[in-house]
């Protein structure tokens, strides 16, 4: 006999236009799911018990494919440009419709959930899946309502994601045949032709960085956060490939949650219940946590195994640089089971400076924290992406521009209030190179970075003193527990001062360039904040 899963009996796929399905699963268990995407050939286990799947053509998230509904209600109030671009509401409804019917006489998937651990900001969201992982993965991903809260629930966002609907460009308005729509208005959020899982979890990041800031005073931030044994917050922001996951998932610290946030008047909250982690190189003795978490529940996305095993090969980039795993916080021993924390004490930016010439860790007056937040810095290291044979800085606003609907400046005035009144450390931390760029120089040891935010932590920085550098005027340690004192200050690691000089002045100079479209917004003191150019030979 077939289970189809708990559910509201008066719930119905008919209010979302969905008819004639050939089956509904309702809120499935991860064992029945898993039993699903490997009975249809979607999936395998490895030898840990986590399922593997390959996501198809799309490896990653789209940004250019994704799109926001322009109508009466986002006219005016959503930063319209090449992150946020405008859809036709008419041009929505008919693709809607259309990807409503490609359900019917399949079996479907349906998954009830919400975001937000503070129940004072609860998103209820349904998503209607074409695949079983994918259903699984909001399991994983969006927080569990209990059996209980299944009977009677309600949601208040919608999701169809079928990665087998390709869109017509030239009849549906799409760039094309892949997208991810928004629509503020009606409340839904269609996904078609990727079966990239992160579209989904990021489509609600999106609605919440909309939500939260413009409705309910709450900063939204793209971030990870722990606590330490004596309650103090630390929050770490940072695009993909800085260290988020890895740095806050601390063996002596309890983790609220590593991508998503909401800071209230009442401190810093989860949206999310579960971890998105990359595992490209993973190791046991380098983040023994994420290595641990991956077991019955997880999924693994477009990894390989070691030739004749189900061994993962963490290694292995043959599908994708960007593999995945995905699992429930619980799967992190130290997990903090609330998801929620005080107002943080110290506030991390974590960048990958593959130039080499950022100090491992420096502290920010004010002013630079709302510079270094707005700017977004890391850098894409060569080979990572077609095209790319030499380091390329990166800036994305808040540490998160594909996710946030608003313009820049919101967030980063809602932080530098909450900043100030709750009287936070600020610290610019480079996860990546020293000694020159990359190619040349070397990546900084894992245990000193971790050294180096343990004693931030610890207030062990402030006891040493600080010296400023002479580009970007950054205050940085003269010592650190742990840390050999010669790699604190990135230029003395360089065996070539003058090029050291020199790659610093090109940095500073990218940093400038880029920040140029806020300076009609900026005050007098953020734009002092930006870094000097040395006039090199």
């Amino acid at each position: 006999m077939e289970k189809f899963g708990i559910k509201n009996p008066n719930a119905t796929l008919e209010t979302l236009k969905i008819n004639g399905v050939k089956t509904a699963h309702w809120n499935l268990s991860p064992e029945e799911l898993v039993e699903k995407a490997i009975l249809q050939g979607q999936a395998v286990l490895s030898d840990s018990g986590a399922v593997v799947v390959e996501t198809g053509e799309f490896t990653g998230r789209s940004p250019k494919d994704r799109f926001i509904v322009k109508d009466a209600n986002t006219a005016e109030s959503v930063d319209w440009g090449d992150i946020n671009k405008p859809f036709d509401a008419d041009k929505f409804d008919a693709l809607y419709n259309k990807v409503a019917s490609y359900f019917e006489g399949k079996e479907v998937f349906v998954r009830d959930a919400y975001a937000c651990a503070d129940d004072n900001y609860r998103l209820n969201i349904r998503l209607v899946s074409e695949y079983a992982w994918s259903n699984q993965f909001a399991y994983n991903m969006f927080r569990r309502p209990t059996e209980a809260e299944l009977k009677t629930f309600e949601p208040e966002w919608s999701i169809l994601c079928a990665p087998g609907f390709y869109a017509t460009p030239e009849e549906d308005g799409t760039r094309q045949h892949n997208f991810a729509i928004i629509n503020f208005t009606a409340k839904k959020i269609i996904i078609g032709g990727t079966g990239y899982t992160g579209e989904i979890k990021k489509g609600i990041f999106s609605v919440l960085n909309y939500l939260l800031p413009k409705e309910k005073d709450v900063l939204a931030m793209h971030c990870s956060a722990n606590v330490g044994q004596d309650g103090d917050t630390a929050i770490f922001f940072g695009l993909s490939g800085t260290g988020k996951t890895t740095l806050s998932a601390d063996p002596d610290r309890q983790l609220i949650g590593d991508d998503e946030h909401g800071w209230s008047d009442e401190g810093v909250f989860n949206f999310e219940g579960g971890c998105y982690a990359k595992v490209i190189d993973l190791s046991e003795e380098k983040e023994p946590e994420i290595y641990h978490a991956i077991k019955h529940r997880a999924i693994l996305e477009n990894i390989k195994f070691f030739e004749g095993t189900r061994k993962p090969n963490f290694e292995n980039t043959e599908i994708t640089q960007n593999t995945r795993v995905s699992y429930p916080l619980d799967h992190i021993e130290n997990a903090l089971p609330e998801s929620k924390g005080g107002h943080p004490t110290n506030i991390f930016f974590l960048t990958c400076d593959a130039f080499g010439v950022l100090p491992p860790i420096s502290k920010l007056t004010p002013a630079q924290a709302q510079y270094y937040f707005i700017s977004g810095y890391t850098a894409k290291v060569a080979g990572t992406e077609a095209g790319i044979d030499e380091p390329e800085a990166t800036f994305s606003a808040c540490f998160g521009a594909p996710f946030m609907p608003l313009h820049p400046t919101v967030y980063a005035g809602m932080l530098s209030e909450k900043m100030k009144k709750h009287n936070v450390n600020i610290w610019l931390v480079n996860t990546g190179w020293t000694g020159g760029e990359y190619g040349t120089g070397n990546r900084i040891k894992l245990r000193y970075t971790r050294a180096m935010i343990a004693a931030a932590l610890a207030g062990d920085l402030a006891k040493a003193g600080f010296q400023n550098d002479e580009i970007f005027n950054l205050a940085i340690p003269t010592a650190c527990p742990n840390v050999p004192d010669d790699i604190l200050n990135p230029r003395n690691t360089w065996e070539d001062k003058e090029a050291y000089d020199s790659k610093a002045s090109y940095l500073a100079s990218s940093f400038n360039k880029n920040f140029r479209q806020f300076e009609d917004k900026a005050s007098n003191d953020l734009l002092a904040a930006a870094p000097k150019e040395l006039a090199v030979n």
